[in-house]
């Protein structure tokens, strides 16, 4: 058994061993396998720790700079919106702590304010807000988005490292089908994202995982904090908008949950994507890469780290739904052109 409260402690003598830690509680969501505490000194101050296994050390503290940079160069009124890292040496503070076969990275955070929750079914009042939101919160994003550090991580190099995995021993993914399945679908996003010339979208700053759980609003349901950075990156903006679809989905947040492609089709989505588009318009070829954002998805976070990443039974459930449901759906249930002519978006 891993002591994780150990691992804490150490990261902390690490950054301050001058301040005594009271107590270290777990307060983690137990979906994934990351960790979370709250550290409580022996003067009532309190820290959250992010502790983390999950994908490369290396990324990890490389996705925590430009987090880091993005939060401290975002102008009103989304210059307070992400939770702060503690710094040492004014550097993100992150630590590496690595014996036997435990290999687990650590960061420290100021505790976010909260303020309110959206409700787990939105009105349609509140999916106009929230599209409105998210497209000046993007436009923001865009703004700095030259000033940010570069990262390593694309989405070519996900799903190449996919086809490696493949090509080097394909039965962790199952039988010969689901391996040959997988190969069609890297192929199908590769070809289709020179498609779509996905290789001139702009690169911003995405969290990708939006669930209700992870940000909070504040008076005219404004943004007002948002945490958890499990799943961010710099890409298109694109990757956003699936879990956005969940979040205004006419089925709203559910404890047991699935990845449908059926949000990306509802008409409440549409209604969202009419107000965002009118504070930060898309392109055609950014809606037909919906499809392959959702493909991408399925390949990278559920089937290739979804072991690492989600807690069983979740994994388990969520892989085999990959193969037996999300993956067959991709080319036959989704019209990203239905979206183009609801939006009247007109060719380049």
């Amino acid at each position: 058994m891993i002591n994780y409260t150990d691992i804490i402690e150490k990261a902390w003598n690490g950054y301050d061993p001058s301040r005594r830690i009271a107590r270290v509680e777990d307060i983690s969501p137990l979906v994934s396998t990351n960790h979370v505490y709250r550290v409580t000194f022996t003067d009532d101050d309190i820290i959250i720790a992010k502790l983390s296994s999950f994908g490369k050390y290396e990324h990890f503290k490389e996705d925590h700079r430009i987090i880091h940079a993005l939060g401290n160069n975002l102008l009103y009124p989304f210059e307070n919106l992400l939770a702060k890292s503690l710094l040492k040496n004014n550097r993100v503070y992150t630590y590496h702590y690595k014996k036997g076969k435990t290999d687990a990275w650590v960061v420290f955070y100021n505790p976010s304010r909260v303020m309110q929750r959206l409700p787990r079914r939105l009105d349609e009042p509140l999916i106009r807000s929230l599209g409105r939101q998210i497209g000046k919160f993007h436009l923001a994003c865009s703004r700095i988005r030259n000033v940010l550090p570069k990262s390593s991580k694309t989405l070519r190099t996900d799903i190449n490292t996919l086809q490696e995995q493949l090509a080097q021993n394909e039965k962790k993914f199952g039988t010969r089908a689901q391996a040959d399945l997988l190969r069609y679908h890297c192929e199908q996003f590769l070809r289709n994202r020179n498609k779509c010339n996905a290789g001139s979208f702009e690169i911003i700053p995405v969290f990708i995982d939006w669930n209700i759980g992870n940000f909070s609003v504040v008076n005219k349901h404004e943004l007002y904090s948002r945490w958890d950075y499990d799943w961010f990156r710099m890409s298109s903006r694109m990757l956003d908008f699936y879990f956005f679809s969940r979040v205004v989905s006419d089925a709203g947040d559910k404890t047991v949950f699935s990845y449908l492609i059926n949000p990306l089709n509802e008409e409440r989505f549409l209604l969202f994507l009419s107000e965002y588009h009118k504070v930060n318009p898309l392109s055609a070829n950014e809606i037909r890469f919906l499809r392959e954002v959702y493909r991408f998805f399925i390949l990278n976070y559920v089937v290739k780290n979804g072991d690492y990443f989600f807690a069983e039974p979740y994994a388990s459930k969520l892989k085999a739904e990959a193969f037996d449901i999300y993956l067959p759906s991709v080319d036959r249930d989704f019209n990203p052109e239905k979206i183009i002519a609801h939006l009247k978006i007109k060719e380049a």
